[in-house]
Formats: structure tokens, C-alpha cells, sequence
């Protein structure tokens, strides 16, 4: 009942389609395959609803004279001498309707066939049918890049481009192509939507994304970034402390310049002069320095291995109540008054005067005695140059290399060098 039902309505609905005439030689393959072409119907179809002609539905209708028959339906697309294949598999039971619908890929005249096969895929019968004027109803391949971060990028900064891409023409008549992306520091996979960028070190990147599927159809995306180096950290020193007695507590932190910028993630690494300990953290605490002064250095590395220092000197002062081991360990002081002395007689600086004044008699009496002595010394070798200042290379080959500086060869192999501030050749 219900398959008589069906058949009405397909009839009740003829009017709405364009019949194809079967001629006897198209239901001869059928026939033998034991299939009968009861009526063949089809309809051309506007899907986006835009006034154009986007695809052909076709319906026919099947008897079989066994009791179940399989047979592979097949609409042949040709246009712009590209072939497409819409099918469906159809199992013959009594009399069987069967349904498939053909969407234009591209714009433009298009060539269909319907054709029936065994499920070998051996031919079995073909009808031609009418040639139809049709506009695109599947989306043509799409590509996009979105950059998501800030317009002046430094290396280490929140970077991300988003890749959409659509095809729907290539999939739906297994004509998928190949998509391919260039112009990344590194490797970037077919199936990444999502490419993160603030780890790319500096420079400027022209991105290019560009796909074709086996129809022909291509589509490409472009983007340009522009990364620079992220400069050093900048920041100061707070010193509390400095100056005060070693009882009273020291301490050196670490004030960013740039209130913006985060240094938790930074490496900070504390060195002091006067001591073998280097400590990390954003604070130093100095109260366990003895007394004197010494050289705080601070070294922040930032994410990307810049880094900058900054340093302090830090005065402490001995406590007021000391013991005899704190003592012992300060530098050299003066107590004022309670300083300790030592005296020295006046016989004793006599007798060092009368030294140092006969010592000088007897130098004075050799320089008369030796006139050579008071020649003056000679103050260097005789320069080699010639009458306008520039160096005699004596008849023997000169080169300046590429500092400057000016050579000459002996037949023998070895080198002499012009010294510019005595004027001579010196041996190499």
C-alpha cells in the first residue's frame, strides 16, 4: 500500500518535472540485467533561493524481475572538461524509486548523464540528459588568516593567528586538495587552526596560506607581522639600611621601571662584592653584612636570555656594643683620643737624615767624576723614513692589510712591521 501510495504521489508531481524520453536501445543493458526503466524524471532546482539555476534533481523509477537486484546509480557531470560523479547505491525491490540530486560546482554549462552500473562498477546502461546553464550552490574554497594580539609586537608577546578555511565543492565529489602554508619560523601542521606566534624570535614574517582542490578551484590568504626585540629590563634599586650600624636590618629590592611589565617570570640573581653567596629572589637582605662597604649587583634576565644590571653600594656601620671577635674582623678606625700611638725620638729621625743626605753627597760626586752621566740617553733607534715623512721600505715589497697596518717581505720569507711611533721597521 504504501508503495502504491509513493507512485501516486510521483505522478500527482509530474507535472512539476521535465521528462527525459527512454528510447528501447537505453533499456536494452537494463533489460538484460533483468532491470525494467519504468519512468525517469528531472527537475532543475534553485537551493540558495537566488533566482539561478544551482542544481538538477533526478528521479527515476525501477522494476526489477527478480526479487532483489542491486544496481549503482550515477549522474556524470562534465563541465570545463572536468568530470564529476554524484552516485548512489539502489537495491531493486518490486518496483523502486530512486532520487539523486547533482549540485553545480562552477559556473557555466554543464553536461549530465545518468548512468546505471553493477556493484563490479561494469557499465550496465546510460541516458543522456539535457545540458543545463547552472551557477555555483556549494561554497568555493575559502582561506582566512586573523591575527588576535597587540599592533607593535615584541618577541614574547601574546601572538596567535587563527586559520579558517572552507571547501565544501571538493569534498562532496572527493576532490579534496592540499593546503600549504609558508613563511613561519618553524613547522606549522595541515590540521593546526590555531598557530601560537609569541614564542617566534624577531623579525619580519610574511605569511602566505594557499590551497587547490583537484577541480581546479584555489583559493590564498596572506599576513604580514612585524616582531621586534624585546629590550632589556629596566629597573632600580630601593636600599633600606644603608649607612646604619649591623644591629639595624638591611634590606635591597628590586622597582621595575615600567610599571607594565612583569618581572615574577624573570631571573634575578644577587651578587655582593665582599661575599662568595649569590642568592636569587625580587629582595636582598643585606642585614647579615658585616660592617664596611660593599657592592650590591642585581643581573635580571627576562624570558627571552636578555639581560640587564643594576648595582649599589651599601655602607654599614660597626654596633655600638661589640665583641672582642666583631672587633677583630672591622677594618682599620680611628677612635679619636683613645686612639693608640706610637712615638718616634728625635735622635732617630736625626740619624735618617744624616743617611739620606750623605747618600745623595756621594751620588753628586760620581755624576762629576762620570761625564757620561750627564750626557743625555739616547732616546730610541734612527727612523727609517724618507725625506717626505713616509716609511723606506728599502727597495723591498709593502702590503697594508686590512687593519692598517703596513708590512714589508724579505726575499727569504720573513716579515717586517712599520712601528708607527718610533718610525722603524720592527721583525715579525
Amino acid at each position: 500500500m504504501r508503495k502504491v501510495t509513493i507512485f501516486l504521489a510521483f505522478l500527482f508531481l509530474m507535472p512539476l518535472f521535465t521528462a527525459i524520453n527512454v528510447s528501447a536501445e537505453s533499456d536494452i543493458g537494463l533489460e538484460e540485467a533483468g532491470i525494467t526503466l519504468v519512468a525517469l524524471r528531472n527537475d532543475t532546482l534553485d537551493l540558495n533561493q537566488d533566482g539561478d539555476v544551482d542544481a538538477v534533481n533526478v528521479v527515476v523509477i525501477l522494476n526489477s524481475s527478480t526479487p532483489s537486484t542491486f544496481v549503482d546509480i550515477r549522474i556524470i557531470a562534465t563541465h570545463n572538461d572536468r568530470e564529476v560523479i554524484e552516485s548512489k547505491a539502489v537495491e531493486i525491490i518490486g518496483q523502486t524509486n530512486a532520487n539523486l540530486t547533482y549540485q553545480a560546482w562552477s559556473r557555466g554549462a554543464h553536461e549530465l548523464t545518468l548512468g546505471f552500473y553493477d556493484m563490479n562498477g561494469d557499465e550496465i546502461s546510460t541516458v543522456s540528459l539535457p545540458t543545463y546553464e547552472m551557477v555555483p550552490s556549494l561554497q568555493t574554497p575559502m582561506l582566512s588568516l586573523q591575527f588576535t594580539g597587540q599592533s607593535n609586537l615584541q618577541t614574547g608577546s601574546n601572538c596567535e593567528i587563527n586559520r579558517m578555511f572552507a571547501d565544501e565543492t571538493g569534498p562532496r565529489y572527493n576532490a579534496l586538495g592540499t593546503l600549504t602554508f609558508t613563511g613561519a619560523p618553524f613547522i606549522v601542521l595541515d590540521n593546526a587552526t590555531s598557530i601560537d606566534c609569541s614564542s617566534w624570535p624577531a623579525g619580519e614574517y610574511s605569511l602566505r596560506e594557499t590551497y587547490r582542490n583537484e577541480l581546479g578551484q584555489t583559493a590564498e590568504a596572506t599576513l604580514n607581522l612585524t616582531i621586534e626585540n624585546r629590550p632589556a629590563p629596566t629597573f632600580d634599586l630601593l636600599v633600606t639600611g644603608d649607612g646604619l650600624t649591623t644591629d639595624r636590618s638591611c634590606l635591597v629590592a628590586i622597582q621595575p621601571t615600567d610599571s607594565n611589565e612583569d618581572f615574577s617570570q624573570y631571573s634575578k640573581q644577587w651578587d655582593v662584592s665582599t661575599t662568595s653567596t649569590i642568592s636569587e629572589g625580587a629582595v636582598y637582605d643585606c642585614s647579615g653584612l658585616p660592617a664596611g662597604v660593599h657592592l650590591v649587583v642585581l643581573e635580571v634576565t627576562n624570558l627571552e636570555n636578555i639581560a640587564s644590571t643594576q648595582a649599589v653600594n651599601i655602607v654599614r656601620l660597626p654596633a655600638v656594643e661589640l665583641t672582642p671577635e666583631e672587633q677583630e674582623a672591622l677594618p682599620s678606625q680611628s677612635f679619636g683620643e683613645e686612639t693608640p700611638t706610637e712615638s718616634v725620638g728625635w735622635y732617630t729621625m736625626a740619624i735618617l737624615g744624616l743617611v739620606v743626605a750623605v747618600i745623595v753627597f756621594v751620588l753628586l760626586v760620581r755624576i762629576r767624576e762620570n761625564d757620561d752621566l750627564l750626557t743625555l740617553p739616547e732616546l730610541g733607534p734612527t727612523p727609517q723614513i724618507l725625506s717626505d715623512g713616509s716609511p723606506d721600505s728599502q727597495g723591498l715589497p709593502t702590503v697594508l692589510d686590512d687593519e692598517g697596518q703596513l708590512w714589508r717581505k724579505h726575499p727569504d720569507g720573513t716579515l717586517d712591521w712599520w712601528d708607527s711611533t718610533y718610525n722603524i721597521w720592527q721583525r715579525w
